[in-house]
C-alpha cells in the first residue's frame, strides 16, 4: 500500500514541483511563529504591565507591520515568503514552465503585490475575525439587549452562519490539497492561485545567486535630495528586515517547541502527570479543655453538636461548621476550634449544596 501511494507525495523532479509534506510544512512554520510570539509578549506585559503592556494591547497591529516588513523583505530578495525561503522553495508566476528566472530577479509587479497582501492581511482579518466572533458569544451570554432587539438577531444570526462558512473556507484548502496529491493543480494553497504563483525548488543556480552578496548602492552627487533619502529609508528596512529574518531563522525551532509546550494537549498531559493527590485531613488536632471534639456524624457541628445549619468552612483547617457557630468561635479564640491552628473571620467560607 505504501508503494502504491508513495507518488502520490513524491516530489517531481522534473518541474521542481515540492512535495505536499513540504507545502503543508512551510504552512506550518508561520503558524507557529504568532503564537510563540504572543506568549513571550503576555510574559513580559504581566511582569511589568507599565512598560510591555502596550505591546500586548497592540500586539496583532505590531505583529502585522513586522510580518509586512519581513515578506516585503523575502519576496524582493528570495520571490519566496519567509516559511517558503526556509524550506528552499520559490514562487514563479503560474504557467511559467519552460523558463524558470532566478529567485534573486523578484516577482512581478502584479504578482509580488497580491502574494504580499494574501501573505499579511489575510491571516491578520482572518484572526480578528476570530477575536469578534469569540467577544460575541461571550457578550451574548451575558447581553443586555432585549431578546427582540435587531442588533441581537443579528449577530445572534452570524454566530450561527461562522461555523459554516469557516467549515466551507477549510474545506475549500483541504480540497486544494487533494487536488495538488492527485496532480490535479498546480497549487496546494487557493491563496497562490489566488496569487497567480506557484511553488518550486531552489535550482543550484538560485542558491548561487542568493549567496552573492548583494551589490552596493554608489548615490551619484546628481541624484536628488528626495532620492537619496529614499535610498536611505529603503535601506534601513532592508536592514530592519534582515535582521528579523536571521533571528527567526535561528530561533525558529526554539518558536515551534514553545507552541508545542503551550499548546492545549500537551498542557493537559503536563496537569495529568503533575497533578498532586488530595490532601489528608490535619493530623494534629487540639486536645485542651476547650477544644472541641468531633462527632461520629459528618453532618453534625462539632461545637453546637446538632445538625450542621448553614455550613461553613475554616480554610486553615477544613473542617465544617454552622456559621453561627464558626463565626462566634473564631471572633472570640482567632483560631480552629478542633485543630487549634490561628484563624480569622476571613478564613471562613460558606459552602452551597443544592440541597440548601
Amino acid at each position: 500500500m505504501a508503494e502504491l501511494g508513495a507518488h502520490l507525495t513524491a516530489a517531481s523532479a522534473r518541474d521542481g514541483r515540492p512535495s505536499v509534506f513540504e507545502a503543508v510544512a512551510q504552512d506550518s512554520l508561520m503558524a507557529a511563529v504568532k503564537p510563540a510570539l504572543q506568549h513571550l509578549v503576555k510574559v513580559l506585559a504581566e511582569s511589568n504591565p507599565g512598560r510591555w503592556g502596550f505591546l500586548w494591547h497592540w500586539f496583532d497591529e505590531i505583529y502585522l507591520l513586522l510580518d509586512l516588513l519581513l515578506q516585503q523583505h523575502y519576496l524582493s530578495r528570495c520571490s519566496a515568503s519567509f516559511s517558503e525561503n526556509f524550506y528552499s522553495l520559490k514562487r514563479i508566476p503560474t504557467g511559467d514552465s519552460r523558463r524558470q528566472p532566478l529567485a534573486t530577479a523578484g516577482l512581478p509587479k502584479r504578482q509580488h503585490c497580491k502574494s504580499l497582501l494574501l501573505l499579511v492581511l489575510v491571516p491578520y482579518l482572518k484572526g480578528k475575525l476570530e477575536k469578534l466572533v469569540s467577544s460575541l458569544r461571550e457578550e451574548d451570554e451575558y447581553s443586555i439587549h432585549p431578546p427582540s432587539s435587531s442588533w441581537k438577531r443579528f449577530y445572534r444570526a452570524f454566530l450561527a452562519a461562522y461555523p459554516f462558512v469557516n467549515m466551507t473556507w477549510e474545506g475549500w484548502f483541504l480540497i486544494q490539497q487533494l487536488c495538488y496529491i492527485l496532480g490535479k493543480a498546480q497549487h496546494h494553497s487557493p491563496m497562490l492561485r489566488l496569487a497567480g504563483v506557484r511553488l518550486v525548488r531552489l535550482t543550484a543556480e538560485d542558491i548561487q545567486a542568493l549567496e552573492k552578496p548583494l551589490p552596493g548602492a554608489t548615490p551619484s552627487q546628481t541624484a536628488s535630495i528626495k532620492a537619496q533619502v529614499w535610498s536611505a529609508a529603503r535601506r534601513a528596512l532592508g536592514g530592519i528586515a534582515f535582521s528579523l529574518s536571521t533571528g527567526l531563522s535561528i530561533s525558529v525551532f526554539f518558536l515551534q517547541f514553545l507552541d508545542w509546550w503551550y499548546s492545549s494537549e500537551n498542557q493537559e498531559t503536563i496537569k495529568s502527570l503533575t497533578a498532586l493527590p488530595t490532601p489528608p485531613p490535619p493530623v494534629h488536632l487540639d486536645h485542651g479543655a476547650g477544644s472541641a471534639l468531633l462527632p461520629k456524624l459528618k453532618t453534625v457541628c462539632p461545637l453546637c453538636r446538632k445538625i450542621r445549619v448553614n455550613a461553613t468552612a475554616l480554610s486553615t483547617s477544613g473542617f465544617v461548621f454552622c456559621y453561627r457557630c464558626a463565626y462566634g468561635y473564631v471572633k472570640a479564640h482567632q483560631r480552629c476550634p478542633v485543630t487549634g491552628y490561628a484563624t480569622e473571620l476571613q478564613h471562613l467560607v460558606k459552602l452551597y449544596s443544592p440541597e440548601s
